[in-house]
């Protein structure tokens, strides 16, 4: 694939005319994917895929197109072909760009690490031997992905990885269920076992009566799962650098009035450690790391580089959304093993759904509980609790009212695999809390 990619730039660059120059990113897949229902194989399927967008520039004009491409070099030729002329006539008549901003220092990049994945057929038949009896429902992506970089001063950048990413929810009766994944680089039997054990655990406590809450403020745990939904807000314009300039971010606050979250937050884009590939669709290249919240403090922010050209400020390898596609949430100290003790009397948030902004300004979150959300007294799950919406400033949540985050945290791999497989990862803890508010 790599090969065939360095071919497809080799191309491109040849077609250039003039003063014309052009950059190209390159999305690529080879996935199974396996749908599971009742416990049986209802969809099983590969998809190789093959995506690419490409810009072409002169001075400050500039166009992009993205198509799929089918693998084979002759017929992809003709179709780039097609594309660069058809971009070519659409470039006088568009207006310049003042904030284009061109990588124009060439840093090649590859970074490849081999498949550590069994055949999917090996990892079909633990899950099928596990639901036996039980009523599963999920689905199984796995299978390498590959980004690539070119441009015509002859930089090439090249990222090649694989994994795998199960989804699945036991179902206990009506909408009753326990939502669990297991994500990874490398596929361990015990360990998924093992998650699944404790997803049956919590199967058996959703068969005893569900019970109902006043609204109000309560203790809460939120799992890693639960918690990843609330931080993962944060990329809905909380730390683009252009959102916090133009007043449009959630985190606005920290920057503006110096509000600051629980000392124990700290939030780092950590690119070494995830599956996102180390340089962005512009070509320059993420740092390993980039803090943003440090010690409760907003320390940094994702900066594109049209934000970097129209502010007068550096890059820091942001794409143009300026999001974050690899997330990490610093541990805290409370084991794990003492989460129900800690809680003592209260709510054990399994998962969240449905989230919005309720109050942007405020950083006020809205969303509903889903799936194993049960009661606590007195450090024991009482019963499964039903559905019920909340409503709270993360100002507060993750701010004086966070008690404090467990030592041990989960890998989350983006399982969104709408158009192609993402790329994008969380490693998060749980996090106890007071005053959770709830509204219904």
């Amino acid at each position: 694939m790599q090969q065939y990619f360095n071919q497809l730039a080799a191309f491109l660059d040849s077609r250039m005319q003039g003063s014309e120059q052009c950059k190209c990113w390159f999305a690529a897949e080879a996935t199974d994917f396996v749908r599971f229902n009742r416990s049986a194989i209802r969809q099983a399927g590969h998809v190789r895929q093959i995506m690419l967008t490409l810009h072409l520039i002169d001075g400050l004009r500039h166009a992009h197109s993205r198509l799929a491409l089918a693998g084979h070099m002759a017929a992809d030729c003709e179709l780039l072909e097609g594309m660069v002329q058809k971009l070519r006539e659409q470039l006088p008549d568009l207006p310049e760009d003042p904030h284009l901003l061109i990588a124009s220092e060439i840093r090649s990049t590859e970074h490849i690490v081999a498949s550590q994945l069994p055949p999917s057929t090996a990892m079909v038949d633990e899950v099928l031997a596990a639901a036996a009896g039980f009523d599963l429902v999920g689905i199984l992506a796995s299978g390498p992905v590959y980004r690539g970089f070119a441009n015509t001063l002859g930089q090439r950048n090249w990222h090649q990885t694989a994994s795998f990413n199960l989804d699945w929810s036991l179902y206990q009766s009506g909408d009753k269920a326990v939502k669990t994944s297991y994500a990874g680089f490398e596929w361990d039997g015990s360990e998924f076992r093992a998650r699944f054990q404790r997803a049956l655990w919590q199967l058996a406590l959703l068969a005893r009566a569900p019970v109902t809450v006043p609204p109000g403020a309560y203790r809460a745990y939120l799992t890693p799962t639960a918690l990843n939904e609330i931080v993962g807000m944060f990329n809905w314009d909380g730390f683009s650098e252009k959102a916090l300039r133009t007043k449009h971010s959630s985190l606005r606050r920290l920057r503006d009035e110096g509000l600051q979250f629980h000392p124990a937050v700290t939030l780092i884009e950590h690119t070494a450690a995830g599956l996102a590939p180390g340089f962005q669709g512009d070509g320059f290249i993420k740092p390993e790391r980039v803090t943003l919240l440090e010690g409760g403090r907003l320390v940094g922010s994702m900066i594109s580089p049209r934000s970097a050209m129209e502010y007068g400020i550096a890059a820091n390898g942001a794409d143009g959304d300026e999001t974050m596609a690899s997330l990490e949430l610093a541990a805290g100290d409370l084991p794990l093993s003492r989460v129900l003790e800690e809680l003592d009397t209260g709510i054990y948030v399994s998962n969240l759904w449905y989230l919005n902004f309720s109050d942007r300004a405020s950083c006020r979150l809205t969303g509903m509980t889903r799936f194993a959300t049960f009661w606590v007294e007195n450090g024991e799950i009482k019963a499964p609790l039903n559905v019920m919406r909340f409503d709270e400033s993360l100002f507060r949540l993750l701010g004086d009212n966070l008690i404090g985050l467990t030592r041990e945290r989960a890998l989350l791999i983006d399982g969104d695999t709408y158009n192609e497989r993402r790329t994008a990862s969380a490693r998060v803890p749980g996090a106890l809390v007071k005053d959770f508010t709830f509204v219904s």
